[in-house]
């Protein structure tokens, strides 16, 4: 996929996201790996309303998430947070990576702060795991240092559970690509909204 083919991925991503409310105001990014030796990025730039991106809104970022030179439009810089995305690319692997604002995660993490357990649901498959799994989404306290919030995630991650929350701030949701991440987000979204609104049933069984 060259840079062209990216924006334009992102860019549409970042509308379907916009329009269900997850990227409100100008919040949110998303990225997918460009190449991975050196390892290269393409991140929607910061500032934007994620809702009317065009394909060149993107921001290409090394594996510290900062601009490379030569970008094709120089003005556009990344988020702070592509310093994140970049460390989950390296680490995990990941093809994509989905940030967006949804209410879901945000509460369940203010609810479970030791992370959030999701099990015994259809929607689990959706995520990778089988339906009669278990599964801990991790939680890590915010920074607006990504190097701390990159080492948080590296002490919490699994590679068997392809999401992230951040608390009182949103969730990051990876995948092969930014297809898949979508499909990962919104069955995440699912999950969680199910579990925080079924919680008081299962107390007093």
């Amino acid at each position: 996929m060259d840079l062209r083919q990216a924006g334009q991925a992102l860019a549409a991503e970042s509308a379907r996201f916009a329009a269900l409310g997850w990227m409100r105001g100008t919040s949110g990014n998303l990225s997918t790996t460009l190449q991975r030796d050196p390892l290269r990025l393409a991140v929607t730039a910061s500032g934007l309303d994620k809702g009317e991106l065009g394909a060149e809104d993107v921001v290409v970022v090394d594996s510290d998430g900062a601009a490379v030179p030569d970008q094709p439009n120089p003005d556009q810089r990344p988020s702070a947070e592509a310093g994140l995305h970049a460390r989950i690319a390296a680490v995990a692997g990941a093809g994509a990576v989905v940030h967006v604002h949804m209410l879901a995660p945000v509460v369940a993490a203010h609810r479970w702060p030791e992370g959030v357990v999701l099990r015994d649901l259809e929607m689990l498959k959706g995520l990778g795991r089988r339906d009669d799994e278990t599964m801990v989404v991790p939680v890590v306290p915010n920074s607006q240092d990504m190097r701390v919030l990159g080492d948080a995630f590296e002490e919490v991650h699994d590679p068997a559970t392809p999401a992230l929350i951040v608390a009182r701030h949103g969730v990051y949701v990876w995948g092969r690509d930014l297809v898949q991440a979508r499909h990962r987000t919104e069955c995440l979204e699912w999950l969680l909204r199910f579990t925080l609104a079924t919680d008081n049933e299962e107390a007093l069984v």
